[in-house]
């Protein structure tokens, strides 16, 4: 997935260009040229190259001139100036006004493929760098991934296995389930993980904005377009772009979006220059997309494109043995972003805890946690500090049977489906645990 790197000749003289062009063409790089300072200052505000090889002595702006002006709007770019009129003077103005480099003509071809290569280590070193630093965050995020019930297991194991691929994959579940964190682990544990992960959250943005977001657009190409913008595509090139609340989208998006999905090509808002993107797409619902095909508010052949791989994240109520484990980690988190030493949660705190029904899930107990460390006394977070809302403690029982299997599924998802653990705790033997397993139909995640 390396990209090639690319190189802008300026010159006034066609035959410099022509030998220039032909010489990197060959050297495998992408190249582009241009007769005079002004052409290349247009070309340069629609798409942006590695490397600028300028000549100083040009008709109208000079080479120092545009560099000075390529300079201010990107100050890393690296620009090679070239002249056929050699001075001390002019090489030092140069390098001070920040050139990578000075050449003069006539030109040694090995030496000037040596000087390019030299400049395309720097870039190549500095984007790795850049790299390297979003990775560690990648990583740090990983370990956000919080449970060890059957229900997360099976998650996990489903992220392993599609993690390699370059399959689309559809993360469901209620919100607050942590879908976003699952498609980050699945970006960080492919081979794209060196790559962007680009986040877009669809539900928050109007069709123009979404489309502007996605596709980028050229300057002037609608009130307030004051310059070129990439889309969130173009920015995931050889990575990953995660599609949170897929079902909003409109149709004439959805339209759009599977063209995209089709041919990884795609035109800026007001442009008319085709941009190819390898990029893999990830999205998220906490709707039934495969209902709304059915009522025809979403398209057949985008849900099968984009639904090739569909992980479900179950929510929290389905498990019930993770809630320790997430408590403690909220519990590090505040405690160490608020400079405070840990705090124990008092037992029926945390037994309360295991019986809510957690409307908002991960994202409610995470925000319980915090502000019980906010208003509590510092010592121990007791269940006064949790603002628990009493309807939601427990379902609403209409019969013993109902009240049974309730407990014994809270029970089983508790002690992670450990069968003799659990009926231990139920004070019951393993053969009629098994037998009202069987009865009630339960299993991990139901």
């Amino acid at each position: 997935m390396m990209r090639k790197i690319s190189i802008l000749i300026v010159d006034d003289e066609e035959s410099v260009r022509d030998s220039l062009f032909n010489w990197f063409m060959e050297d495998g790089y992408r190249v582009e040229c241009a007769e005079n300072a002004k052409k290349a200052l247009t070309i340069l505000e629609s798409e942006s190259y590695d490397i600028v090889l300028a000549d100083i002595k040009m008709p109208g702006m000079d080479g120092l001139e545009m560099m000075r002006r390529i300079k201010a709007l990107k100050k890393d770019s690296i620009i090679i100036v070239m002249t056929a009129f050699a001075t001390v003077d002019t090489a030092v103005q140069a390098l001070k006004d920040g050139a990578f480099d000075y050449v003069t003509k006539p030109f040694d071809p090995d030496d000037l493929s040596h000087l390019i290569r030299n400049a395309s280590k720097q870039i190549t070193l500095s984007e790795e760098n850049e790299i390297l630093k979003k990775k560690v965050v990648l990583l740090e995020n990983t370990e956000d991934l919080i449970g060890e019930s059957e229900a997360m297991k099976q998650v996990l194991q489903e992220v392993e296995s599609v993690a390699q691929s370059n399959s689309s994959v559809i993360i469901t579940g209620e919100s607050g389930t942590g879908k976003e964190l699952i498609a980050r682990v699945i970006h960080s544990n492919s081979p794209r993980k060196f790559f962007p992960f680009v986040i877009v959250h669809c539900g928050a943005l109007t069709e123009s904005l979404l489309e502007s977001e996605l596709f980028g657009h050229e300057k002037g190409a609608f009130t307030g377009a004051m310059y070129n913008r990439k889309g969130r595509f173009e920015m995931a090139d050889s990575g990953s772009i995660f599609l949170d609340e897929i079902s909003t989208i409109s149709s004439k998006m959805q339209v759009e979006l599977l063209r995209v999905l089709q041919t990884k090509t795609f035109v800026r808002v007001g442009g008319n220059k085709d941009i190819t993107s390898d990029f893999r797409v990830i999205c998220a619902t906490n709707r039934d997309l495969k209902s709304m095909v059915e009522e025809g508010s979403f398209r057949e052949d985008l849900y099968y494109r984009l639904n090739v791989v569909n992980i479900v994240v179950p929510p929290l109520r389905q498990r019930i043995g993770d809630i320790p484990l997430l408590v403690d980690y909220f519990i590090k988190k505040y405690c160490n972003s608020m400079n405070l030493p840990f705090v124990p949660i008092d037992p029926p705190a945390l037994a309360r805890l295991e019986e809510y029904q957690y409307p908002g899930n991960i994202r409610e107990l995470e925000n319980m946690i915090e502000r019980a460390i906010v208003i509590g006394n510092g010592k121990k977070i007791y269940l006064r500090d949790l603002p628990l809302d009493k309807d939601k403690v427990q379902s609403t029982i209409e019969s013993l049977d109902d009240l049974e299997k309730g407990h014994i599924f809270l029970i089983l998802n508790k002690y992670s489906w450990n069968i003799s653990r659990s009926a231990k705790a139920l004070n019951v033997d393993r053969v009629t645990l098994y037998n009202k397993i069987k009865k009630y139909d339960l299993k991990p995640g139901k």
